[in-house]
């Protein structure tokens, strides 16, 4: 496992982290199971897990919990997130403050946290959504630094919307901002344009989320995948988006080199930009977290194949299916 320094805080972490939304969220989850993927990532040298009480209304974060208390002498950073109080992904232009994020609410739901992690303190605490229309706001600033005053939190993160990497730049400028969550991947790579300039700037931490575009780079969806009833993909692979996904991973395929899957060009693409901090992606299963963390050392891809990789840039627009 290679480690990167997160931002400002100055923790030395994985490069290859832990997503942990699979965990509490999706269907097919095993405690068990997913208990022996978190220790066998600790053991492979994970130190760095993301989550967030809405995925399982906490469920996700008492696993988590777990999970560090088995490891007493290890230092695990634990980033997790506050939900919206309206309850809505991702968040829009006409909703306020009030609606989403007030300082009670940040409060509450920090103290939610650490009960079902049964710890004393977050490393990092991440809102779930945001606008850039809020950044000026002393409310949500001050409960951010009675927060850490008071040491319940480190370090204060925002998760950013799907495809709005530019969509957090106001709040970085406030210097509140320790670390920034942004989808980036072969596809979505925006965020090198302005987002990740800033961050470089601030000494942002920078967390890579969602490395296989939500399954389709690990390259085995096709245009008959379907999940069971009431698993989130559904309703994010509809038949627009489902048969465009299977076309973009398909026009990949020739550029995958002899001995790699798609999964591993992937992460690699990701590992080549040290703007990132460290990547999360979701796993569930142990072999999964080992083919993951095997691309740490393995390390980036070389400069002609990332050139060649520019071309599949994939800029989209928020839907009503894109949450």
């Amino acid at each position: 496992m290679q480690y990167r320094t997160f931002g400002r805080m100055g923790w030395s972490v994985s490069d290859v982290g832990y997503g942990m939304w699979g965990m509490g969220g999706w269907t097919g989850s095993d405690d068990e199971e997913s208990l022996q993927s978190l220790r066998r990532s600790v053991e492979l040298g994970c130190n760095f897990f993301d989550t967030a009480w809405a995925y399982g209304a906490g469920h996700s974060e008492q696993l988590l919990g777990q999970l560090v208390r088995a490891y007493p002498d290890r230092k695990l950073y634990v980033a997790t997130k506050i939900p919206p109080k309206n309850s809505k992904w991702p968040s829009r232009p006409e909703y306020t403050l009030d609606e989403t994020f007030p300082a009670d609410h940040i409060r509450q739901y920090t103290e939610k946290s650490l009960k079902n992690l049964g710890l004393d303190s977050i490393d990092l605490i991440q809102l779930h959504v945001w606008d850039d229309g809020w950044a000026n706001d002393e409310r949500w600033q001050k409960a951010v630094a009675d927060l850490k005053r008071e040491g319940l939190i480190k370090a204060f993160g925002i998760s950013v919307n799907r495809w709005e990497p530019d969509n957090v730049i106001r709040a970085l400028r406030t210097g509140l901002i320790d670390a920034v969550q942004v989808i980036y991947n072969i596809f979505d790579q925006a965020p090198e344009d302005n987002l990740f300039p800033v961050c470089r700037e601030l000494n942002v931490g920078v967390i890579a989320r969602v490395p296989f575009d939500e399954g389709t780079l690990i390259g085995n969806l096709t245009l008959d995948s379907k999940w069971p009833e009431g698993d989130w993909r559904n309703t994010y692979f509809v038949p627009e988006n489902l048969k465009a996904s299977v076309e973009r991973a398909e026009a990949l395929r020739p550029l995958i080199p002899a001995g790699l899957t798609m999964t591993e060009l992937a992460l690699r693409f990701i590992l080549s930009n040290s703007d990132v901090s460290t990547i999360i992606p979701g796993m569930r299963k142990s072999k999964h977290v080992e083919s993951n963390i095997a691309c740490s050392d393995a390390g980036g891809l070389d400069a002609k194949l990332i050139e060649q990789l520019r071309p599949h840039r994939w800029d989209r627009k928020r839907t009503e299916w894109s949450q």
